[in-house]
């Protein structure tokens, strides 16, 4: 008889048995779930069974990233891949798992892979046919659940950001054999109601469960639509072809809520700075125009009747002053030329009544020329409103306003008829 040997010295036996063994190496096993922990390390420890037996399994954290992409739950039927090893200090063999699908999930995986890569190559993904999300967005249409975790979260977060929303649900399958065709009629329904956007997804689940938003038909739907959608299909890690298409893709439904509502305090805030800038933007406006007015003002101001009579005065003065002082050096000069003192009088005296009378003549001209003149004589001076001086009748129009400046005030007037006489050029 044989020595006995140590727990420990069978258990590493064991061990190294099945890990010599290449079969057990890389093996893929299926079953269902049960006794399922999402261990606070990081860690997920799981029994898989089917009807006469059961695996133990875990997989590791470092693991649990790239190798699952669902969240499991007990009574879930799986694939597991993995290697089965033993552990040594229990004695107990277990699946060491490096990947965990949903049963079926491969050949799913694969037609979601294959629509992916023709709807790509098609460029429905590309970002030329994307449609910006409104800023200010006051109807949304949900396509979605009448029931469940999505469309409440959709509905309380929309209404917490913006009580005036409106939303209008169209209750659609969301799983199952005629979920894509509910999808496809609740976005074709929605888009011809004149809404700002579209929120079309669900919660969470395995790939199957979000199988139909991984449709041909619902993704030519997003993409024929008129109004931008927002996809939100299951959680962050989840991704569909919906999502691809979509104009914009939102983690998880209350996402959308966020990215397609904006915060009632953000649009008063926009509203108060937009009148601010109007309101600046008006006073500088009326500056300027008050400005030009003033400038304008001036300008006919120089231009009118009283201001062109005081230049003519004072031009005459000028004229005046000036035939004086010529009159003056003449007789200064006649009166160095004269050799008598009583023939200089008496030259000087004839020049002056001559050069007086002459005077008097030019004085008259000058008086004849006056605009005054012909004001206090019952002529006026006619003007258009912005000043210019009207030389015929043919310068106004019928019904067109105009100015008569008198000697005593100004009269504004309109022309009723304008009759051409040209005898008086004749």
């Amino acid at each position: 008889m044989r020595d006995p040997i140590t727990v420990s010295q069978i258990n590493r036996y064991i061990k190294g048995l099945i890990e010599e063994d290449t079969f057990l190496d890389r093996i893929s096993v299926k079953g269902e779930i049960s006794n399922l922990t999402y261990h606070r390390s990081g860690h997920i420890y799981f029994t898989l069974k089917d009807t006469n037996s059961q695996l133990g399994g875990v997989m590791f954290k470092s693991r649990v990233a790239t190798g699952l992409k669902f969240q499991m739950k007990d009574g879930d039927k799986v694939v597991v891949t993995g290697s089965i090893q033993v552990y040594e200090a229990s004695g107990r063999y277990q699946i060491y798992a490096d990947r965990i699908e949903a049963d079926g999930v491969g050949d799913l995986y694969q037609k979601f892979l294959a629509l992916k890569n023709e709807l790509e190559e098609m460029g429905m993904f590309d970002q030329l046919y994307k449609k910006p999300i409104p800023h200010y967005v006051k109807k949304i249409g949900i396509v979605t659940a009448p029931t469940g975790a999505a469309v409440r979260d959709i509905i309380h977060i929309s209404k917490r950001r913006n009580p005036y929303i409106k939303l209008v649900l169209f209750p659609a399958l969301v799983q199952g054999e005629g979920a894509p065709a509910s999808i496809v009629k609740g976005i074709k329904t929605l888009d011809s109601m004149d809404l700002d956007v579209l929120i079309v997804g669900r919660g969470g689940g395995s790939i199957e469960d979000l199988w139909a938003f991984n449709d041909r038909e619902v993704a030519d739907a997003i993409f024929s639509s008129q109004t931008p959608i927002i996809s939100a299909v299951g959680h962050e890690t989840d991704f569909t072809i919906a999502d691809f298409v979509a104009d914009l893709r939102a983690s998880t439904p209350s996402a959308a809520a966020e990215m397609a509502v904006s915060l009632q305090s953000d649009l008063e805030e926009r509203i108060l700075n937009d009148k601010n800038r109007l309101e600046a933007l008006m006073q500088m406006t009326i500056l300027a125009i008050r400005n030009r007015t003033e400038i304008m003002e001036k300008r006919l101001e120089a231009k009118s009747p009283q201001n062109r009579l005081k230049e003519y005065r004072e031009k005459m003065k000028a004229e005046s002053d000036r035939l004086f002082y010529v009159m003056k050096r003449v007789i200064d000069v006649k009166r160095a030329a004269l050799p008598r003192e009583e023939d200089l009088a008496h030259s000087i005296g004839m020049k002056i009544e001559k050069n007086r009378k002459r005077l008097i003549i030019n004085s008259g001209k000058l008086d004849a020329l006056s605009p005054m003149k012909k004001l206090r004589s019952g002529y006026g001076y006619p003007e258009t409103m912005d000043g210019k001086h009207i030389m015929k009748a043919k310068d106004l129009s019928v019904g067109e306003q105009f100015k008569m400046t008198m000697e005593d005030g100004i009269i504004k007037a309109r022309a009723e008829e304008i009759t051409e006489d040209n005898s008086y050029g004749e």
